[in-house]
């Protein structure tokens, strides 16, 4: 049998991107939309009858959504005789992904007139080996058109279902692969679970 450090040297140098293309038929999570629109909302007056619909665009957003979900979602949907509708999702959960030069300067939410943080060298590159557990770092694939990405994960939408399936044709890049997308989802899944202590003055 095959050592495990020998299977896993097979597997680094069999793939060479954490990005792949697919023929669109589905959503799937790890999915890179470019210039995607996103609607955000809000009521206006206490009455929940009147709204603002805030309507803008995004550079990146990946889906987050778990890939099961997304494919009992289309298979029910796509069946010839649809008797029961438990499987159907309504919404998609995405995360924008963020250009890292104007993240790095604290630019890339200027369009909506929110000053964020900027980073030093030092510390953007602790965000680039992934020990920030608030961002994801997404490496740049000049091939695939991927620039340097980063994922803040207290940002999050979701798209109506229908809506993402009308834009995914004319705005999909990549999928991220399978490995990178579940480390992704298990570095999402950890920062949304993390319990917040508080702090315990002495007596």
């Amino acid at each position: 049998m095959e050592s495990r450090e020998k299977l896993l040297d097979t597997f680094q140098r069999t793939i060479d991107s954490p990005y792949c293309k697919y023929s669109k038929t589905r959503v799937c999570q790890g999915d890179i939309l470019r210039d995607s629109p996103i609607i955000e909302w809000e009521f206006t007056d206490s009455s929940y009858k009147k709204y603002n619909i805030i309507k803008n665009t995004l550079p990146y957003i990946v889906v987050m959504t778990q890939d099961c979900d997304l494919e009992q979602d289309y298979k029910n949907r796509n069946e010839e005789v649809c008797e029961k509708h438990d499987k159907h999702m309504q919404s998609i959960l995405v995360c924008p992904a963020y250009p890292a030069e104007k993240f790095r300067i604290g630019e890339h939410l200027e369009h909506t007139g929110r000053v964020m943080e900027k980073w030093n060298s030092e510390r953007f590159k602790k965000i680039k080996d992934q020990k920030y557990e608030r961002f994801h770092f997404l490496v740049a694939d000049s091939k695939m058109q991927v620039p340097e990405l980063v994922i803040d994960f207290k940002h999050y939408y979701t798209m109506p279902r229908n809506a993402i399936y009308m834009v995914v044709g004319e705005h999909y890049l990549v999928t991220i692969r399978e490995l990178f997308r579940e480390s992704l989802s298990q570095r999402f899944s950890y920062f949304l679970s993390r319990i917040g202590l508080p702090e315990i003055k002495e007596m």
